[in-house]
């Protein structure tokens, strides 16, 4: 028994909890993004509508939004561990169901919200135990280990299926594996926080905004509505405007369009995670603008490079908006308020993030992609630069009140 336990603890000191969090963080998101390079297979193999692809993507959302909110400070109570190992297994499970969508469209709805929930259970318990781990660090990882797993995941899948056999299956029976392995090798990871009581009161959900952070939080809610919903846009249907833009067929063209907004997103965070939040937000606002009137251009122009060009402007911006968007309220709350005022955060964020992106559907059955594009990138434009303008013209006259 000592054996075995001195075994372990000499493996565990083998393996960096930094790195293992972060490829543990990363491989959530990747799988995530997995799906998007798929569904237009999805939609030519099972006849799907666009409508219905995007209610996909949607149930997703709403599924990792309700885990964060009854178990995001759970593994305060039962440890980082169990609750990390919890939902490694649960995110294996929907690998799993995701190998069973040939016998059906149903089953990619409960895959997808069987994986939203494990999503939600593993940003909130390994986002705190990189915290743990390193304070100076973990808040850096917390931000771009998303954001590279998704762009892994849909660059991973978009090359398997255009050069590997079983496209539909192939990807998944890999991820299954790679959770499976992380459930085991969670084990070796030394446990950061220390048991207490109160764990099912934890799990009702808290949403709180503190008076004086209101306004603040009124005033950049239409630049963070604004990004999220360009978030869920090309994570749902950009593949399919790509390729009805382009006539490309190749899973790897319309890969790469999304594959270039997250990674320029993840450089866009680590560049500018010193700046002030109005600078962030200035910046987002309108790099975001640029880089959307550059990939409507390239939609019009079928042109793959212009397209490629604009996302990663874009994704610059989208970076930078959303550690503005942070940057502005988390440091006006008190330690005990940041937790509620989070919730609240995510609420909008993922909101924004998943119904805007079901009406995208509707319209593209009825309008076409390069319509409804147009109409999206319209919209995202007008809430982003309309709120960016009232944001400043207010901070302006409370500075000259002071």
């Amino acid at each position: 028994m000592r054996e075995g336990q001195g075994s372990r603890q000499q493996a565990a000191r083998r393996i960096d909890p930094l790195a293992f969090h972060a490829v543990t963080l990363g491989a959530f998101f990747a799988a995530a993004a997995a799906p998007t390079p798929l569904y237009r297979i999805y939609q030519e193999t099972l006849a799907l509508s666009p409508a219905f692809v995007t209610l996909v993507f949607a149930v997703y959302a709403v599924a990792l939004l309700k885990a964060l909110l009854v178990t995001g400070s759970l593994s305060d109570h039962l440890g980082r561990r169990p609750v990390i190992a919890g939902a490694l297994a649960l995110e294996a499970a929907a690998m799993g169901l995701f190998l069973l969508v040939g016998h059906g469209a149903a089953w990619l709805i409960v895959a997808r919200i069987v994986q939203g929930l494990a999503t939600g259970i593993a940003a909130a318990s390994l986002g705190a135990a990189l915290v743990d781990v390193d304070r100076n660090r973990g808040p850096i990882v917390n931000a771009v280990a998303p954001l590279a797993g998704m762009a892994l995941g849909a660059l991973g899948t978009s090359a398997l299926i255009q050069y590997a056999p079983l496209p539909l299956h192939l990807v998944y029976g890999l991820l299954l594996v790679t959770f499976a392995g992380l459930a085991l090798a969670v084990r070796l990871i030394p446990e950061s926080v220390a048991r207490r009581p109160g764990a099912l009161a934890a799990m009702k959900p808290r949403m709180a905004v503190p008076a004086r952070i209101r306004r603040p939080l009124a005033l950049m809610t239409p630049i963070n509505l604004a990004n999220w919903t360009l978030g869920g846009f090309y994570l749902s249907l950009v593949p399919s405007v790509v390729a009805a833009a382009t006539g490309s067929r190749a899973p790897l063209t319309g890969g790469a369009v999304v594959t270039a907004l997250m990674v320029a997103g993840a450089v866009s965070v680590l560049l500018r995670r010193t700046l002030a939040p109005r600078d962030n937000l200035t910046f987002g606002v309108l790099a975001t603008a640029f880089g959307v009137v550059l990939v409507v251009a390239g939609i019009h122009l079928a042109s793959v490079p212009v397209l490629i060009l604009g996302t990663l402007v874009t994704g610059g911006g989208f970076g930078a908006s959303f550690l503005g968007c942070l940057g502005t309220i988390m440091p006006l709350a008190e330690p005990d308020e940041r937790a509620g005022l989070l919730a609240a955060f995510y609420v909008q964020s993922y909101l924004a993030f998943s119904l805007p992106a079901v009406g995208a559907g509707l319209l593209a059955r009825s309008l076409g992609y390069a319509a409804t594009a147009d109409l999206y990138a319209a919209a995202i434009l007008a809430v982003s630069l309309g709120g960016l303008a009232v944001m400043r013209a207010r901070s302006g006259r409370g500075l000259a009140a002071a």
